[in-house]
């Protein structure tokens, strides 16, 4: 349980708080080498979209992009051009200039492995930071974010857009009685520079606690070429269960078993409800994902690649934490 290495306050105190009330915030944004970000500028920046979100617009950006990801690789002129041409946004050369350019930071980069990189001007300069998924692409690099933002005091949120899909939403929210377990599907591709999970598995992982929530103990998992099996055992011997799909259907999923009802959704949804919680964040500065259970959900991808590697043997949480260690004085996350 992650808690026990880390606890945040529940309101950041935020240095630059005239900027994070106002009703028009300027965005900038880091990564433009993803659908992300079209979709989510259109909805901040696009009065006559349907889904318009008010309180953001996006201002500039830097276009970041990975050779070594052929997705990032040809897609990123395309969706730069589109952002620079259609929504007036300005491109610079560096993190470093668009901080002073804006009031929050939106890290966008399809590839998790520069975020650690991109986030620290972004927090040395004191902005409220979302980082997309994944958050990085190691549990380490996940931790370093989380405790530099503790450390400077920025607000940070980092998740995926099925989390508040309203279907899922209205499961959470549904009375079954007491919890006995989750079960959660979808897609798991795979990306050589990432762990296996980090890549496409953040999503039905993140499914999966959104129901379970945090406090998950030991995990253990199975792997074939087509498909990831994990098995995770929560306090009081909840049972959450993660089927990532490859070279099949893969749809996004899940069944909440309670003690009165047993529910079971196809999830289905698209980025708004998401990103009025990421307006929402912005304007108050208090992530709508508490960052222990943030954490959690990477350490838990963590501990399935450790058993993987380990035949499908159980990892514990805790262990994982320990092997990763990152301090901030004497408190060990």
């Amino acid at each position: 349980m992650i808690s026990r290495f880390l606890c945040f306050p529940v309101v950041f105190l935020v240095a630059a708080s005239s900027a994070i009330f106002a009703a028009d915030l300027r965005v900038g944004m880091i990564g433009l080498d993803t659908s992300h970000a079209v979709e989510f500028t259109k909805r901040f920046n696009d009065p006559a979209d349907k889904n318009f979100i008010p309180g953001l617009k996006v201002v500039a950006a830097v276009k970041g992009g990975s050779p070594d990801i052929a997705e990032s690789r040809t897609r990123m002129p395309g969706y730069a051009k589109t952002l620079q041409e259609k929504y007036g946004v300005k491109i610079v050369d560096d993190v470093d200039q668009l901080v002073k350019e804006v009031d929050v930071v939106m890290i966008e980069s399809l590839d998790g492995r520069p975020h650690l990189k991109e986030a620290v001007p972004v927090i040395n300069a004191g902005k409220p930071v979302f980082v997309d998924k994944p958050a990085a692409a190691s549990l380490r690099d996940v931790l370093e974010i989380y405790r530099l933002a503790k450390e400077h005091n920025v607000p940070i949120f980092s998740g995926s857009s099925l989390r508040y899909y309203p279907n899922l939403q209205a499961m959470k929210a549904t009375e079954i009685g007491e919890l006995k377990g989750a079960a959660s599907c979808g897609p798991a591709e795979l990306e050589e520079h990432h762990p296996d999970l980090f890549w496409y598995g953040i999503h039905p992982t993140e499914a999966l606690y959104t129901i379970m929530g945090p406090g998950c103990e030991s995990v253990s998992c199975t792997v074939t070429p087509d498909t990831h099996v994990v098995t995770g055992v929560w306090k009081g011997g909840k049972i959450g269960t993660l089927r990532g799909i490859r070279n099949g259907s893969a749809p996004y999923r899940v069944t909440v078993f309670g003690s009165k009802k047993v529910l079971d959704e196809q999830l289905a949804g698209d980025y708004t409800p998401f990103l009025r919680e990421v307006v929402k964040f912005f304007q108050t500065g208090i992530a709508p994902v508490p960052a222990e259970e943030t954490i959690e959900i990477y350490a838990f991808m963590e501990a399935a690649d450790e058993s993987k590697r380990g035949g499908g043997c159980p990892v514990k949480i805790s262990d994982v934490m320990k092997k990763t260690p990152v301090r901030l004085k004497d408190t060990v996350f």
